[in-house]
């Protein structure tokens, strides 16, 4: 079946009635597309997550009404039905809605399900793409996720569900064998079992791996350790939130990387 019609938002912001799933990147605004800036300039209403990056939010017009909806480990001050509902309800006022998100809106975002919701109730939307922590924050910690000879594919994984357990229709052992990259979204909490399963799937111990936490805000710390030694090591570090597991040799380029690069206000752990 084709269509003829694309899902990416065109024009510079949402119209009377129309939601607009916009991605906010993954912390530094000046990583913002041009896109998302406007859009949240002409927002009447802005439904917004726990972003690991506020200032975005800076960029909405005085008067517009701005809403914390964001999940921290299950916990919301409004469930995703009651997300979807409230836009829904701003839609059919006639307002201008901007569903703020971090990251990109479809990558670990459920974009899709607020996507489908707004279908089924006959709501106009369109997505922004934002710049995904999946490909930002290894940038950020001078990590390719791909490099010829090292890594020709990159899988980004979940690492808890949605009752914050780890995924059980993720095969694990399947991942170990497949090589490339492992990219862990919310991952640090899991660590442990992910580690452990991995390594059942015969991923050797001495495997680089990286975590990178607030990636790309002042406070970045990236912590250095191997797939035997990462959970202990997490652990020491107390890494804060949020945060990115890398997973796969390509971590270990960081190292004749990043000194041509280290910005100042960037610290590593281990």
């Amino acid at each position: 079946m084709l269509h003829d019609r694309s899902a990416l938002a065109t024009g510079d912001g949402p119209a009377p009635g129309e939601v607009w799933l916009v991605g906010a990147g993954p912390g530094d605004p000046g990583l913002l597309t041009l896109r998302a800036a406007e859009a949240l300039k002409r927002a009447d209403l802005v439904l917004h997550d726990a972003l690991p990056g506020r200032a975005v939010l800076r960029l909405v017009r005085a008067g517009a009404t701005i809403l914390a909806v964001g999940k921290r480990k299950g916990a919301a001050p409004l469930n995703q039905a009651a997300i979807n509902k409230r836009l829904i309800e701003g839609a059919r006022a006639g307002q201008r809605v901007v569903r703020l998100k971090g990251g990109d809106p479809f990558i670990f975002g459920r974009g899709g399900e607020e996507a489908l919701a707004l279908s089924a109730a006959g709501i106009p939307w369109q997505v922004v793409p934002g710049v995904s922590a999946g490909a930002a924050a290894p940038a950020a910690a001078g990590i390719p996720l791909t490099h010829r000879g090292l890594a020709s594919a990159v899988t980004f994984v979940t690492g808890h569900d949605e009752s914050g357990s780890l995924p059980e229709n993720v095969d694990w052992a399947a991942l170990a064998k497949t090589g490339g990259t492992i990219a862990g979204f919310m991952a640090l909490s899991r660590l442990d079992e992910i580690a452990l399963r991995l390594l059942a799937g015969g991923l050797p111990p001495e495997t680089p791996v990286a975590v990178v936490a607030q990636a790309t805000l002042p406070g970045q710390v990236v912590l250095h350790a191997t797939l035997g030694t990462c959970t202990l090591e997490a652990r020491r570090a107390a890494l804060p939130t949020p945060a990115l597991v890398v997973i796969g040799q390509v971590v270990g380029l960081a190292a004749q990387l990043l000194p041509a690069v280290a910005a100042p206000g960037r610290r590593a752990a281990g």
